[in-house]
Order: C-alpha cells, then sequence, then structure tokens
C-alpha cells in the first residue's frame, strides 16, 4: 500500500492545521499511523490520494448510509445549487424536511434546523435549563454530545482516544454543572435524580452509545430513565446525532418505544452535508426564540442545500433498506465472531443494525468502564493488518463502525476475509 502523496500531504497539513487535522480522530494517532487524505467515494468505496482502493466502514463518521455519492442526493443537491446556495430566509426545503423527519418520528412536532450535532445538543441544552428554570444537566460517562462546554465531561469519542478525560478551556464553573454517571446503570440515576432531581433541568443521553464505541442499552434501561426524569419534571434528551434514521425509520427511539421530551439529529438527517436539528414536544419547543425566550440563531441554519440533501436521503430509506442494513450488519457480525475464534483473538462485537465495533476484550462491554478495559495495542495492529488488506475503520478503539445500503455480500466477504489475517496478528501484539 503506498502512501508517500498522503505523507507529503500530512506534512504540509502539520504546518496549516493543530495536529494537521481539522478533526481529532482523523489524526490516526492512537494507531500509531499517519492518516490517509482521501480523494473521491463512490458506493462502498473510498479512493485515496496514492490510489488505494478500501471498503469504507467509516462512512463520514455516519451520514453516508446510503454510500457515498449517491445519485439522487447528488441530482438534488445540484439542482438547488443552481437555485442559490444560501439566503438566510426560509426556503420551502425546510418545510419538506421537517415534514419528513415528523413522519417518520411523530414525537417530533415541532423542531429547529441548525448546522451541526454539536450545535443541536447544546441548543437543547440551553432550552431544557430555559423551560425549567434549572441549572444542572446529567450526562453518562463515555457518552459524547459534541464539543460545547457544557458536554466536555467525561465525554467519549475523540476526547476518550486522546486520553483527555476533560478539556482545558472549559470553566471550572460550567463543568460543575454536569454531573456525570455510568451508563446503564439505572439505579445510579433513580438515585440522583431523588435527591437532587429539583437541580435538573436535563438529562442526555446516547440510546445506543457510538462515541464509545458501540455499548448497547440494557433492557428497560432508556424507559427507565424516561420514568424517573418524569416523576422530577425533568427533561430527558435522546441524542439520535448517530442513530437517528440509521436504525431504523424513527431511530433508536422507535426501536425502544421512546417519546422523549427532546431528541437530537445530525449525521444521516442531512445526507452528508453539515446539519443537525432539535425538536420534540411543541410546549418546551415554543420556549425557543422568536417564540419564546430562549435565543438561538444560526446563519446557515436550514441551508437549502442540506435541506436538498436530507430529503433525498430519507425519501430512499424505507423498510427493505432497513432489513437490507440489518441483514447486512449480522452476516458481518457473524463473520467476525468465527474470524476471532479461529484466529485465538479474545473480542466483543457489539452491534445495533448497521452500527459495529469489535472490542478486544475478554469480558463482556457494555459501559465506558468496561470498554477502557481494552486493549487498544492489539486494536492498533489489528486496525494496521485491516487497511493494508483494503479495509477502512474508524482509527480508534473508542468509535463506532458503520454500514451502508451500498456495501454488498462480497463486501462483507472481503471483510471477514481480512479479519482473519488481523486477529492473528492482532492476537500476537
Amino acid at each position: 500500500m503506498k502512501t508517500d502523496l498522503s505523507q507529503k500531504l500530512f506534512q504540509k497539513a502539520l504546518t496549516l492545521f493543530p495536529g494537521g487535522v481539522n478533526s481529532p480522530v482523523r489524526a490516526f494517532r492512537s494507531v500509531g499511523m499517519t492518516p490517509l487524505f482521501i480523494a473521491r467515494a463512490k458506493g462502498s468505496k473510498i479512493f485515496d490520494v496514492d490510489g488505494n482502493a478500501f471498503v469504507d466502514y467509516v462512512g463520514s463518521w455516519g451520514p453516508a448510509i446510503l454510500g457515498h455519492a449517491n445519485v439522487e442526493v447528488i441530482r438534488e443537491v445540484d439542482e438547488q445549487l443552481k437555485n442559490g446556495s444560501s439566503f438566510g430566509a426560509p426556503s420551502p426545503k425546510e418545510i419538506q424536511l421537517a415534514e419528513l423527519v415528523r413522519e417518520r418520528a411523530p414525537w417530533i412536532e415541532k423542531m429547529r434546523f441548525v448546522s451541526s450535532g454539536t450545535e443541536a445538543t447544546t441548543a437543547a441544552i440551553r432550552l431544557a435549563r430555559g423551560f425549567t428554570g434549572r441549572d444542572d444537566i446529567l450526562k453518562f460517562d463515555g457518552c459524547y454530545h459534541g464539543a460545547g462546554d457544557p458536554l466536555l465531561v467525561k465525554a467519549g469519542s475523540g476526547v476518550e482516544t486522546l486520553g483527555l478525560p476533560d478539556s482545558p478551556g472549559v470553566p471550572a464553573d460550567v463543568a460543575r454543572h454536569t454531573l456525570t454517571l455510568p451508563y446503564n446503570d439505572l439505579p445510579a440515576v433513580q438515585k440522583l435524580l431523588a435527591e437532587r432531581g429539583p437541580s435538573l433541568a436535563a438529562v442526555i443521553v446516547e440510546p445506543v452509545v457510538g462515541n464509545m464505541g458501540v455499548l448497547i442499552p440494557r433492557p428497560g434501561y432508556l424507559q427507565g430513565l424516561l420514568d424517573a426524569c418524569r416523576q422530577q419534571g425533568t427533561l430527558l434528551i435522546i441524542d439520535e446525532v448517530m442513530t437517528g434514521f440509521r436504525l431504523a425509520p424513527g431511530g433508536a427511539c422507535e426501536l425502544h418505544g421512546l417519546r422523549p421530551d427532546l431528541v437530537t439529529f445530525g449525521k444521516v438527517i442531512g445526507g452528508g452535508l453539515p446539519v443537525g436539528a432539535f425538536g420534540g414536544r411543541p410546549d418546551v419547543m415554543d420556549r425557543i426564540a422568536p417564540a419564546g425566550p430562549v435565543y438561538q440563531a444560526g446563519t446557515l441554519s436550514g441551508n437549502p442545500l442540506a435541506m436538498a440533501a436530507g430529503i433525498a436521503t430519507l425519501r430512499q430509506l424505507g423498510k427493505a433498506q432497513y432489513d437490507r442494513l440489518e441483514a447486512l450488519g449480522s452476516r458481518l457480525q457473524a463473520g467476525l465472531v468465527e474470524a476471532a475464534s479461529a484466529a485465538g483473538a479474545k473480542v466483543q462485537v457489539n452491534r445495533v443494525g448497521s452500527m459495529i465495533t469489535v472490542f478486544f476484550s475478554s469480558e463482556p462491554v457494555f459501559d465506558a468502564a468496561s470498554a477502557r478495559k481494552a486493549d487498544t495495542k492489539k486494536f492498533a495492529r489489528y486496525f494496521k493488518v485491516m487497511l493494508e488488506n483494503g479495509i477502512y475503520l474508524p482509527p480508534s478503539q473508542f468509535e463506532a463502525a458503520f454500514l451502508s445500503v451500498s456495501h454488498t455480500d462480497e463486501d462483507v466477504e472481503v471483510t471477514v476475509a481480512a479479519s482473519r489475517k488481523a486477529f492473528a496478528e492482532a492476537a500476537l501484539a
């Protein structure tokens, strides 16, 4: 595998960007490598500047559920681009996408489009505080809700990958209002809410964690959170930036029968363009300006190009597509388990739908503490061998991998075949 041009570009990037990248996990530091620079992508494949081709399981960190360069998405965006890229004014496509969202997730009665998942979660937190008149929030160890100050406390994702438990630059006075508990420990939440419920504006949670690797909620956990919040007048914010419209037409909320107060979205909802959204109960959402006093605004909110991409994406996601994603995910999981067993590698393969993570651990992985026990050195070796064999995985033990409807049975077979070599070498690391 040639990487000459990628290496040269990275050296140049180091003179222009902190760490040579514009988002931390892309730096490949946790796997002891330097990043590849991607030139183009199509379907389930990406192609780097040195001409190497890979089966892609990053999928732009989740949005590429249809695969890369989807014909319908390109057509809709191209048509909109001919008519203008940004108006700073309402456009019909905002209504069209909002109607598609509410059709799939009827508990989202009103919503606000923004430009990123981080913007959605930070605005949802501000709204919850404004609605309840309370200051404190509860999040869970290892859950990542974007790079907003109140949420960079025991965050997963890139923070975990780089070994930064908290971020300098977040004032202690801000951080003290963010309480944390282990994910999947419902009694701990019930106890905290019983003691401090009157001070808690919101509980925010990834329903299926993807930013610590895939962590699966225990039966009854999510409904238990909602019930405990209801007793105290605390809002429950389900962060579906990653899971929304990926795990089902109505996301993880549909899978678990939830009707939360607020939901945040990103990734799939924009079809690969920068977009986010938050929405939920109308009495809560009507506190957002200009309907209410809680301020939130953005020049590119409801950007027509992003709306066009989102519309084209959601219109192509029906039962057949979700059934296909489940079948591919099940086949990949079974193949990885078999390959690891044959190689003597001790792993846990956590999967929900089209999200999957291989943890190098001999114990079940269900929260941040158990995830942190995974052997990152073995993962790094596994990652490198997979890359050398044409498989592009997230360059971190603590990130989810994603399937798309463009992945084929052959892609899965090639991935499993590569994993046999990779598991064998990782077992010796």
